[in-house]
């Protein structure tokens, strides 16, 4: 396999994200794909003059353009790299490895309402930090057992942008919160030029790994699971009506059991991804070339969005319970 070059320095990535734009796309080079020249929006503001941010509409329309491409000719694709890290008692948090990955979507128009389905699947690959290298193996640095890495290929993981929020996703069943669903509003945040966006999502649901029958992999009867996601985009871009979709640059983490593979059964401790973002591209030759090599060879499919909505959506977790087999106790 042809070596990649190491991780990016972590203060050049965080310097280039506070710079955004196509100052952050000369500090990352051909990590980061430029960024399309902005055209000056006359009183570009969060509320207007193309669509309010303060209004249930306005962020639908903005979440499309942000998470896909209203245009339904074109596809949007985003990539994240960082560092998965373990949280133990007895000491500080582990670096255990790199997490690198892009996903691919396509906004097909509702026909019983405003708003669009969003197709998508996304890949994610494990890597060693020191070489960058994309793992088939790993020594767990918790137990010193060598172990095989399972990567993501989540297909599909679908949603839709309506003008109230989506019901949190069911997982096949497995989560069943019934909520309320509430007007299709963010808490966006204007710094100047810029448009920011955070947000997060807290999950508890049942564990589709049964510890009973997946004694090393399963952390137990239930998942807790968090993602937060930050989005900074120009305020001239997401007021130009003439762009269908918006380039954005963050931050997603997400706090999660062990991951099955790591074989740690239900030891105490669990696993945090802290991953830079970029996305808005339209094809995946401005994507990081490392990731689309692996893809090409491993998950050519993963290099379109899907062409139809489909259910249910599930997680990485999910996938391995469908997939792979329990490892049995003193194996690896």
């Amino acid at each position: 396999m042809k070596k990649q070059k190491p991780a990016l320095e972590r203060r050049e990535i965080l310097t280039a994200i506070a710079m955004g734009g196509a100052a952050a796309a000369a500090t990352m080079g051909s990590a980061m794909p430029a960024q399309a020249s902005v055209r000056k929006v006359e009183g570009a503001s969060l509320t207007g003059p193309y669509i309010d941010l303060t209004d249930k509409t306005g962020n639908m329309i903005a979440a499309a353009r942000l998470h896909g491409n209203t245009d339904p000719k074109k596809s949007r694709f985003g990539w994240y790299d960082g560092i998965v890290m373990g949280v133990a008692s007895g000491g500080p948090l582990k670096d255990i490895c790199g997490f690198r990955g892009f996903g691919a979507t396509k906004l097909v128009p509702l026909t019983d309402g405003p708003g669009w389905q969003k197709l998508h699947r996304e890949v994610g690959y494990y890597y060693d930090l020191a070489t960058g290298e994309i793992m088939e193996e790993m020594e767990n640095p918790y137990t010193q057992e060598k172990v095989r890495v399972v990567h993501v290929a989540n297909d599909p993981f679908n949603t839709k942008y309506e003008e109230y929020f989506p019901l949190p996703p069911n997982y096949g069943g497995l989560n069943n919160d019934n909520v309320e669903r509430k007007p299709y509003l963010k808490p966006w945040r204007v710094e100047g030029d810029r448009l920011m966006l955070e947000e997060h999502i807290h999950l508890y649901y049942k564990n589709a790994l049964d510890p009973k029958k997946w004694v090393r992999e399963s952390s137990g009867p239930m998942n807790r699971v968090s993602e937060m996601f930050l989005h900074v985009i120009s305020l001239d871009d997401m007021q130009n009506e003439e762009l269908t979709s918006v380039r954005d640059y963050g931050s997603w983490n997400r706090v999660t059991p062990w991951l099955p593979w790591m074989l740690m059964g239900q030891a105490p401790g669990h696993c945090v991804y802290n991953c830079l973002t970029a996305g808005g591209v339209e094809t995946v030759d401005e994507l990081p070339h490392n990731i689309i090599e692996y893809t090409a060879k491993n998950f050519p499919g993963y290099l379109e969005p899907p062409e139809t909505f489909e259910e249910p959506s599930l997680s990485s977790l999910e996938m391995y319970a469908l997939e792979q087999e329990p490892v049995e106790p003193g194996g690896s």
